[in-house]
């Protein structure tokens, strides 16, 4: 995992020194300074490659996940015409790269990222088709003056691009790397791809799938299931340093949790897996997460947090999220504390339990869904929606702190099984197929009865979903929107839409982050980067995004 950034001419031609904040920078001193802004996703190593004559800079800020020793970026090609900055983690590496041995005697991987560089030189731009994993990369042909800019399909990791006055292209990991310098800044699609020279670049979809477009009719085969999302979580344990895991107590992260453990086991029966809770004293999810960690005989870990601790980030939680989207900002605070106390311990790449619901339909206010049909095509704006929420949130605030996060539900073989099994057999409530089953009205339903036996105790398996800001303390959700409201008055709020007319905020919640978002990022282009998570307000939801909000929900009075 690591931050990428780069600067492309307009023309192919140098970039003079640029006046940036009252004095003259060249090229590579605008690039290193402006990567700098998202240092903290590398902190192990920074690499800069200048071509000056072709006006190209590109930057990696690196986190040494994989490759520990050789993988440090920019790779540049044996002839030195190919350049590449990537982010992410290329899963299936170690197939690609004996198939690339094949064909170049005696290559050897500098990283998993490495095969990127290696791939383009035997199929060009489509090199995408051979490639599985979380990524976000650019590759420059000093040759052709041409560029090769991709996303992975969810946009697991983040990318945004940029246009400055004179046209030049910039494209970074995060948006406060271009925020001061682009008039124009926009996220690059996931699942997209644009190829070609500056301004004349080709865009395309690398990502199709049936079921994005298509009612899936596939009936769920349980035992399938199960073999699908092990194998995913195997893929995913390929690592080179000290992991852990996140262990909220809900059903998604547990079976993370279990699934690694098993399989870590099948090589070291000693093996202890170290997870980690957040919350405040006696929320609900620490007693589930007790529960896990005692069942798959974890080194677990929690950690307890106080209402103003967590209330002090606010504004340094809107900076690295880069949103202000009210139920993100909600679950990222805590989950900031966490990340900060795992990095401590030495530990850089955790595993999560993320994608799951919006897979599955395991929000509780699936359970308004009026038809097959629209819980499906919920389903599929939510994964298509991922780089907006969930994932913004997980890869931004663990790679704040420097700790890499893995998502193996959000794995793209896994997400094409679960997608294209019929809605009947995942939509929960009185819809769902599996009509002799009580639990099977419950969200999720296909997800546990697939993992029923020897892997979490019944009363975590089995538990209603709850969102992990609820999940942390019910008292979080509503100091943070008592405090965050008190920061703004009543003359203010009605004002809203003449001083945000785009995204109006709703709440004085949402007023305040929105408020913050704009001191740190002004401009209607970043505030056109965001978008809001809410229920679907025609089915009858409340607007506000907690899970306790829904009638659905059982309250946990102890």
């Amino acid at each position: 995992m690591c931050g990428i950034f780069a600067i492309f001419s307009s023309d192919g031609q140098p970039i003079e020194a640029q006046d940036f904040e009252g004095s003259k920078h060249s090229l590579r001193e605008l690039a290193y300074r402006q990567s700098g802004k998202q240092r903290h996703r590398g902190p192990d190593s920074t690499g800069v490659v200048v071509l000056p004559e072709q006006g190209v800079a590109m930057v990696h800020e690196r986190l040494r996940i994989v490759g520990v020793e050789m993988g440090d970026q920019p790779f540049v090609s044996n002839d030195g015409n190919l350049v590449l900055v990537a982010n992410g983690e290329i899963y299936n590496y170690l197939e690609l790269s004996a198939q690339i041995a094949k064909r170049r005697s005696g290559y050897k991987p500098k990283s998993d990222c490495h095969v990127i560089l290696e791939l383009y030189q035997d199929y060009g731009a489509e090199l995408l088709q051979h490639i599985t994993g979380m990524y976000a990369f650019a590759l420059y042909d000093k040759r052709s003056k041409q560029l090769l800019l991709a996303r992975d399909p969810f946009g697991i990791i983040p990318m945004y691009v940029g246009e400055d006055a004179a046209g030049n292209l910039w494209v970074a990991s995060e948006l406060k790397c271009l925020a001061a310098c682009c008039a124009k800044v926009e996220i690059f699609t996931p699942g997209e791809a644009r190829f070609g020279r500056v301004g004349e670049m080709r865009r395309w979809r690398h990502f199709e799938q049936p079921w994005i477009k298509q009612m899936p009719s596939l009936p769920c085969d349980l035992s399938f299931l199960r073999a699908n999302l092990e194998s995913a979580v195997r893929t995913h344990l390929q690592c080179d340093v000290h992991f852990g895991a996140l262990l909220s107590g809900g059903v998604d992260s547990s079976l993370i949790a279990s699934i690694a453990t098993k399989i870590m086991r099948e090589r070291d029966p000693s093996f202890k897996l170290k997870t980690f809770s957040v919350g405040l004293r006696n929320a609900p999810d620490f007693e589930a997460a007790r529960q896990v960690a005692k069942y798959i005989d974890s080194d677990h870990t929690e950690l307890v947090f106080e209402i103003d601790e967590a209330l002090d980030g606010i504004r340094d939680i809107v900076y690295h999220l880069e949103t202000y989207d009210v139920t993100t900002v909600r679950c990222s605070l805590p989950m900031l504390l966490l990340t900060r106390y795992i990095k401590s311990t030495g530990i850089k790449m955790i595993l999560s339990g993320e994608g799951a619901d919006e897979i599955f339909g395991g929000y509780l206010y699936f359970h308004k869904a009026p038809s097959y049909e629209q819980f499906h095509e919920e389903l599929v704006m939510r994964v298509q929606q991922l780089h907006l929420s969930d994932c913004l949130r997980a890869n931004k605030v663990a790679m704040a702190k420097g700790v890499e996060l893995r998502v193996p539900f959000l794995d793209t073989e896994f997400v094409n099984y679960v997608m294209s099994i019929r809605p009947q057999d995942k939509i929960p409530g009185p819809l769902n197929a599996y009509k002799n089953e009580q639990q099977s009205r419950l969200e999720k339903f296909v997800l546990r009865a697939a993992f029923a036996e020897n892997y979490l105790p019944d009363s975590v398996l089995w538990r209603q979903k709850e969102q992990f800001s609820d999940g942390v303390g019910y008292d979080w959700i509503d100091n943070i929107r008592r405090v965050a409201s008190g920061h703004v008055s009543t003359e203010e709020f009605e004002q809203a839409a003449q001083r945000f007319p785009f995204n109006t905020p709703t709440t004085k919640e949402a007023f305040y982050y929105r408020c913050i978002f704009e001191q740190q990022f002004p401009g209607e282009s970043a505030a056109r980067t965001v978008s809001r998570w809410v229920p679907r307000l025609d089915w009858g939801c409340p607007e506000d995004p907690s899970g306790r909000a829904q009638a659905v929900h059982q309250i946990n009075k102890d």
